[in-house]
């Protein structure tokens, strides 16, 4: 019991530092340059986490793992950071992020055939509670949806969820720090040609700016990533693919804590539903669950 919480709290580091990047973007990074700012928020982080020694003493990718590293860079940094981008250019945040969250029920679908880990019937209503959490939370009444901007934020969850699920299938033996590494900077990489072609040169930075990316890269983005992954390999993948929607929580919780913005009564049930969904969905559940007597 003790340690399927060590490995949940660990997992739930990556989606609270993905979630703060909402508001450390809008208050101190440069708005003209999303995807500039992807690669320098991924191929530092990979550089440095390369530059770390680790407990394989992989340094560099071997044999299969050169096209592995760059099948998985770009299916979770590289696509997905372009796709989002253009997702948030054509969508309300509100709907991009509620199409976001049905990550973890697609993880759960996924890890059954490729890792054969059967959907149980807990996850899966932690999975739909969670998406209605999100949904309560993020409910704005906002326009109709732009028909391109649903399909680019459904690709990058598509996208990100089979590469969650492939990492944990191929990792087995390799340092969850050298498989991160090796995805950040062959993702980083594979975004530089699009910033190029549609942003130009990379955008000068100011000091302060410098320290936004330095949390950004380090903290929500080195640290994150080898936490997801780490866990990832103890845990099931939709257990995990639910601790994810941490992520909208914070960024809403962080949203109106510092940037000043709205919090209903309807954000706070959702955030109670999101909490619920990713407690009921854990190993944890299932084993008390099975533990109960019979009457």
């Amino acid at each position: 019991m003790e340690t399927s919480w060590r490995w949940i709290l660990l997992a739930a580091i990556a989606p609270i530092a993905w979630g703060s990047t909402y508001v450390v973007t809008a208050q101190l990074l440069p708005a003209d340059a999303p995807l500039w700012g992807s690669v320098l928020r991924a191929l530092p982080a990979g550089l440095v986490l390369l530059a770390l020694p680790t407990a394989d003493g992989r340094r560099l990718p071997r044999g299969a793992w050169w096209w592995r590293s760059a099948v998985l860079g770009v299916l979770t940094v590289g696509a997905f950071f372009v796709l989002i981008y253009l997702a948030a250019r054509l969508l309300p945040s509100s709907i991009a992020s509620m199409l976001m969250a049905l990550s973890p029920a697609a993880m759960m679908l996924l890890a059954w055939p490729l890792l054969r880990e059967r959907p149980h019937l807990l996850p899966i209503a932690g999975a739909v509670l969670g998406f209605i959490g999100v949904a309560l939370m993020l409910a704005t009444g906002s326009a109709a949806a732009n028909p391109l901007g649903v399909l680019a934020s459904l690709a990058a969850m598509g996208m990100s969820a089979v590469g969650f699920v492939l990492t944990k299938r191929w990792a087995s033996g390799i340092a969850p720090r050298s498989v991160t590494a090796w995805q950040l900077t062959a993702g980083g990489i594979a975004i530089i040609p699009v910033a190029v072609l549609v942003e130009g040169a990379p955008p000068a930075l100011t000091t302060t700016q410098l320290l936004g990316f330095g949390y950004v890269t380090l903290v929500a983005t080195a640290l994150a990533y080898v936490a997801w992954f780490t866990a990832l390999r103890r845990l099931p993948a939709g257990a995990v693919g639910l601790v994810g929607l941490l992520n909208p929580v914070t960024g809403v919780g962080l949203g109106a804590l510092i940037a000043g913005e709205s919090f209903t009564g309807l954000q706070v049930v959702g955030m109670a539903l999101v909490i619920a969904g990713i407690l009921l969905g854990q190993p944890l559940a299932r084993r008390r669950r099975g533990r109960r007597p019979a009457p």
